[in-house]
C-alpha cells in the first residue's frame, strides 16, 4: 500500500510503499478515504510538541474509510461499510484507568508504548488496522461529502468535555479559547446540545465576531485583554445571568490567570471542565479553596472522550443538528501529504478543515 511516512523529526513526509496491514483477532482493516490534518501537525512532525512516538511512522489520527476486512468478533460490520475510525485506542486490561494512545499520533504515557507499537501506523495511508471497537458505522453518505465527515475528529474532543460537564439544554456556557479549532468546534456542538447562551472568549476580536456571525445570536463574543479582573467582569456581563459551565480550551501559551478569569465566573454548583494545553508552572491554577468549597464548584479535567460519544455524535450530524458545511474544506491527495501539512499550518482558522484523501493520488 502507499503511505506518507515520517522517517525523522523535521523531515518532510515521504510517499512510500509499505506492506498491507494484516488482520488480527478483534481488529478491522479499513481502506482510508479521508483523514483530517490538524493545524498543529507540523509541530508534531517536527518534534516541537514533544509528542511521544517512535519513528518511522505513518502519522494521522483516525478518519473516514470503508471496511476492507473484519474479524469474527464483528457481527454487524460488513465489507464496504463506511465507518469512522476513532484514533483513541485504549488498553483492554485496565477498565477503570486504561492506558491509551492516539493512533499514528502519540502515546499518552510511557506505559502505553506497547499499544503504540502494536497499532503504530495512522491514517495517512491507503489502509489502516484498528481495534474493532474503534470503528463506528456511518451509513450511506454522499460521496462528495465524505471529506467533511473527517471533522468528526475535531468535534468529538469538545463533545467529550461537554458530556463530562453534563451540559443541559438552556444553560449558559463559557467556551474559553473559542478561536481555536477545538474551542470553535465546542461552540458548534454546544449549540447542537441546546445551550441557551454561549460566551465565546479569545484574544482575536475579528475571529470571535466571525464565530458569532456564523452561529447566530446565542453566541456572544468576549474579546479578552489579559487583565484577569477586567476579563472576568466582561464574561459575567456577556453572560447576562448565571454561568452554568466553563469549557476551557486555552492553548499552551496561556496562563493560570487566563484560566481563572473564566473559571471563577461560574455560579454556585457550576462546573469547570479543563481540556486545554496550559503547561508547566503556568498551569498551577491557584483556585481559592473556600470559593470552591462554599460554592459547591466542580472542577474536572477531561482527556478526549468516552467511546459512547462517537455514535452519539454521528447521530447528531445525521439528524442535522450539526452542519458540516460550516467548515471551509480543503482536500489533498495522498502524494501531497506534506503540502497538506504545510497548508494546514498556514490556514489555521477555527473553521478551516484540511483533509488528506488517501484514496486519491495526484
Amino acid at each position: 500500500m502507499k503511505a506518507a511516512v515520517l522517517n525523522a523529526f523535521g523531515a518532510p513526509l515521504v510517499l512510500s510503499d509499505l506492506p498491507d496491514p494484516v488482520l488480527g483477532s478483534g481488529e478491522v482493516i479499513v481502506d482510508m478515504l479521508a483523514a483530517g490534518v490538524a493545524s498543529y501537525t507540523a509541530g508534531v512532525l517536527s518534534g516541537a510538541r514533544n509528542y511521544v512516538l517512535e519513528l518511522p511512522i505513518v502519522p494521522g489520527p483516525g478518519g473516514i474509510g470503508r471496511v476492507r476486512a473484519a474479524g469474527p468478533d464483528a457481527t454487524r460490520l460488513k465489507v464496504g461499510d463506511l465507518v469512522y475510525c476513532d484514533a483513541t485506542i485504549r488498553a483492554r486490561d485496565a477498565v477503570h484507568a486504561p492506558d491509551a494512545i492516539l493512533l499514528g499520533w502519540t502515546a499518552r504515557t510511557p506505559a502505553a508504548m506497547p499499544l503504540h507499537r502494536a497499532y503504530h501506523h495512522g491514517s495517512f495511508a491507503q489502509r489502516v488496522r484498528v481495534p474493532t471497537e474503534n470503528v463506528t458505522p456511518l451509513g450511506d453518505l454522499d460521496p462528495g461529502e465524505i471529506g467533511r465527515w473527517a471533522a468528526l475528529g475535531r468535534l468529538l474532543v469538545p463533545f467529550g468535555g461537554l458530556l463530562a460537564g453534563e451540559l443541559k439544554a438552556g444553560e449558559t456556557l463559557v467556551v474559553s479559547g473559542a478561536t481555536g479549532g477545538f474551542g470553535a468546534a465546542g461552540v458548534m456542538v454546544a449549540l447542537a446540545m441546546g445551550a441557551g447562551r454561549i460566551v465565546a472568549t479569545g484574544r482575536n476580536a475579528a475571529s470571535l465576531a466571525d464565530l458569532a456571525r456564523r452561529h447566530g445570536p446565542r453566541v456572544i463574543p468576549a474579546a479578552m485583554t489579559g487583565d484577569e479582573a477586567r476579563d472576568r467582569a466582561l464574561i459575567a456581563a456577556c453572560a447576562a445571568g448565571p454561568v452554568d459551565m466553563v469549557l476551557d480550551f486555552l492553548p499552551r501559551e496561556a496562563t493560570a490567570s487566563q484560566v481563572r478569569a473564566a473559571a471563577m465566573t461560574v455560579r454556585g454548583g457550576g462546573r469547570v471542565v479543563l481540556m486545554g494545553g496550559v503547561r508547566g508552572e503556568t498551569g498551577d491554577l491557584a483556585l481559592n479553596y473556600n470559593w470552591l468549597m462554599h460554592n459547591n464548584i466542580t472542577v474536572r479535567g477531561q482527556w478526549m472522550y468516552d467511546r459512547e460519544a462517537v455514535p452519539r455524535l454521528v447521530q447528531m450530524v445525521r439528524a442535522g443538528l450539526i452542519d458540516l458545511t460550516g467548515f471551509d474544506l480543503a482536500e489533498f491527495p495522498l502524494d501531497a501529504a506534506q503540502e497538506a501539512v504545510d497548508f494546514a499550518a498556514v490556514h489555521a482558522g477555527p473553521h478551516q478543515l484540511t483533509v488528506l484523501r488517501p484514496d486519491r493520488l495526484g
